[in-house]
């Protein structure tokens, strides 16, 4: 094709691998406070998500399979936040592993940007957890909005180290393709129909995504010593365990959550594909010299 022409073809696999570790070299020198910001906005943008899916959901009398569709369906505005607006994902970033693969990123890079981008979206979470508290709008439906929420919150504290650890492998997986398939587009139609399924799919099954939990959690310990809150939740779940819905379950999550989350997006798709595009064709490249 000649260096003019315009084409509306998404990227094969292979030009797919190299966008991936340009992107890396890119996130691991980005500068610190870019960094923190563009993390703060992340964590920010997957709160969006998280309230709109607390809002779909919560009064919904559609079958139980249709209401997760439909909420993983609303969740997916916080990764096209993301993805198109521009922000650093904690999740998403565990594709950085492939330039450490190719040794174009150090492996200190990665952790430093891991752990900056961690703490930023922390912070984005927080900070829409007190934006959301101060809106009174989880008061909405006789105080049913705030229910769900400590429901949810409950439900994902509750979880035992294997079952989050599984969970998080098996979301970040989703979400680490559906960031693989948005460097394969050309166009934002294109990413924002990459993200819609697999994201829908992580959602509506019930995995665990450690940004998400980030502000669900909190928002459910926030809400749930209001007794009108309280009183909704007996109606909405009367034999709910709140007992570990407290600052120590949230980092008792957070903990099998994030490592599951690694192994499922920097292992199991980044390293994956590494192994099946880039090295082949690093042992051809060395072979033809």
């Amino acid at each position: 094709m000649a260096e003019n022409d315009v084409s509306f073809d998404d990227y094969a696999s292979a030009d797919i691998a190299k966008k991936v570790e340009a992107a890396a070299v890119k996130k691991a020198n980005l500068p610190f406070w870019g960094v923190v910001f563009l993390s703060i906005l992340a964590g920010s943008f997957i709160a969006i998500g998280g309230m709109f899916f607390t809002l779909v959901t919560f009064d919904s009398t559609l079958p139980s399979g249709l209401t997760k569709l439909l909420g993983g369906l609303v969740f997916c505005v916080g990764l096209v936040l993301v993805v198109v607006a521009g922000a650093e994902l904690f999740t998403g970033n565990n594709l950085i592993v492939m330039g450490v693969a190719s040794k174009v990123v150090r492996f200190s890079q990665l952790l430093k940007n891991w752990v900056i981008v961690y703490i930023g979206n922390f912070i984005g979470s927080l900070a829409a957890v007190l934006l959301m508290y101060y809106t009174n709008l989880w008061k909405m439906g006789s105080f049913g909005y705030a229910a769900k929420a400590v429901v949810i919150a409950a439900g994902k504290v509750n979880l035992t180290f294997a079952e989050g650890l599984t969970r998080g492998i098996l979301c970040n997986a989703l979400v680490c393709l559906a960031v693989w398939m948005c460097f394969g587009a050309r166009q934002i139609i294109s990413k924002i129909a990459a993200i819609v399924f697999p994201i829908t799919a992580f959602v509506a099954m019930g995995f665990e995504h450690s940004v998400a939990n980030m502000y669900f959690i909190p928002f459910g310990i926030t809400l749930k010593n209001n007794p009108k809150v309280i009183e909704a939740v007996a109606k909405m779940s009367p034999d709910l365990n709140l007992s570990n819905l407290t600052i120590y379950g949230l980092f008792g999550n957070l903990l099998s959550v994030t490592l599951g989350n690694i192994i499922g997006g920097a292992i199991m798709v980044g390293l994956i594909y590494w192994i099946i595009i880039v090295m082949p064709q690093k042992r051809k490249d060395k072979i033809t010299r």
